[in-house]
């Protein structure tokens, strides 16, 4: 092997596409137990590996020589073989970090850190506090996070909130009057359950895309033993970060989603799902009929859980039905991996089509506008001139993504 990663569990890695954009050589992920690290830090047939949960100090005591950062933190996460044979291991992962901040311009010096989580990475985000010399930091895992009611920047580097577990929250922002910015160095789902209520709070936030991105970039310098400029860096995340994004569209029935996603996904190449046609090939039968047999809870109950399905994937285009949005829970999974566009349509100009829901149109609107609201990231104008509205979604889903970097 040349390039790789080791960990426990790597079956959602992004890590050999990051490599991949960053230097384009291979780059493997060798799954392993603890009992198989031995023999393989023994064999040392490798060139350059990265090293992940939970064997980061297993790594740090299998080196032969460490970089600065890797004796402060007291772990390691990339380790090269050096000519002679020998092990050098460093820790990127503060490097990266460092670089989550700044993207997000979050400044800790002088501030109150609220630390969720006591593991690898928080030793790592304990290093950038004293190095940015914080006012204070307060560590907290499990039940104990609220014990800082001054912080004013909260950082989360436990996996509660990760997929698959995706609507989980460690904390409930609410409870800090005093915070100004959150990171979560979780990136899969792209917006937790934590980032998103950080937004609807207007508190500057990022994921942990980013850190994941930089500190590949600084590994990588160690095993090509070559500067990788910051502009590629960034490059990568950028095309990344679209790539990974759901485009979905809400808004009344009728104001042309699906017509709409039809043509952003062949503009893009994306796969384009319809989610009432998603539910009529699960159910065999259509959305129509559900709500006439088994009444709109029903219906509602098997479309909320395609939405946690299709939501949980990437690259997709989809489009919702009208009434998509009315449940939180459905708003929170379709945000989390996505840029959520509403189409508003005039109600006069809605397409009817039998739908049993679209009788009195202005009352639904006025039913479900918060709801629309509430989901949407971007909005735009149905003026009637297709060609102009289709180019217009096109737009809102290429420009600079969400607060989220």
């Amino acid at each position: 092997m040349q390039f790789g990663l080791i960990g426990r569990h790597l079956g959602h890695s992004y890590s050999p596409e990051i490599h991949k954009r960053l230097h384009g050589h291979d780059y493997q992920l060798v799954p392993m137990e603890p009992q198989q690290l031995p023999a393989f830090f023994a064999r040392r047939d490798f060139a350059g590996i990265n090293v992940t949960i939970p064997y980061k100090v297993e790594a740090f005591h299998a080196c032969d020589a460490l970089g600065e950062t890797a004796r402060r933190a007291g772990c390691v996460n990339t380790i090269v073989k050096r000519p002679d044979g020998t092990l050098f291991g460093d820790n990127t992962d503060l490097a990266g970090f460092q670089f989550m901040l700044r993207r997000a311009g979050i400044d800790l010096t002088g501030k109150h850190v609220l630390i969720l989580g006591a593991g690898g990475a928080s030793q790592t985000v304990q290093l950038a506090c004293a190095d940015a010399q914080a006012a204070s930091v307060t560590i907290a895992d499990k039940d104990d996070s609220k014990h800082c009611p001054q912080a004013e920047v909260l950082i989360n580097t436990s996996p509660v909130g990760m997929y698959p577990h995706a609507d989980n929250t460690p904390v409930d922002l609410r409870d800090y009057p005093n915070l100004r910015a959150v990171a979560d160095l979780i990136y899969n789902p792209s917006r937790t359950r934590l980032l998103q209520q950080a937004e609807k709070l207007g508190l500057v936030c990022i994921n942990g895309l980013s850190m994941l991105v930089a500190q590949a970039a600084a590994a990588a310098e160690l095993f090509l033993q070559q500067k990788i400029a910051d502009e590629h860096a960034a490059q990568v995340l950028h095309s990344l970060n679209a790539d990974l994004q759901n485009w979905v569209l809400v808004g009344m029935p009728g104001c042309g989603k699906s017509t709409i996603g039809l043509d952003l996904a062949q503009r893009s190449g994306r796969s384009f799902v319809d989610i009432d046609h998603e539910i009529a090939q699960r159910t065999g039968t259509t959305p129509a009929d559900i709500i006439r047999q088994q009444g709109e809870p029903a219906f509602r109950d098997i479309e909320s859980q395609v939405i946690t399905d299709l939501s949980a994937q990437t690259g997709l285009v989809i489009a919702t039905g009208g009434g998509a949005v009315l449940r939180e829970s459905n708003r929170q999974a379709l945000r989390q991996n996505a840029r959520v566009l509403w189409i508003q349509r005039a109600n006069a100009n809605l397409a009817r089509d039998g739908r049993p829901l679209s009788v009195d149109l202005d009352d639904l609107y006025r039913t479900r506008e918060p709801a629309y609201q509430d989901a949407a990231d971007v909005a735009i104008t149905h003026n009637e001139d297709w060609d102009a509205v289709k180019q217009a979604a096109w737009a809102a889903f290429l420009s600079p993504c969400c607060a989220l970097r």
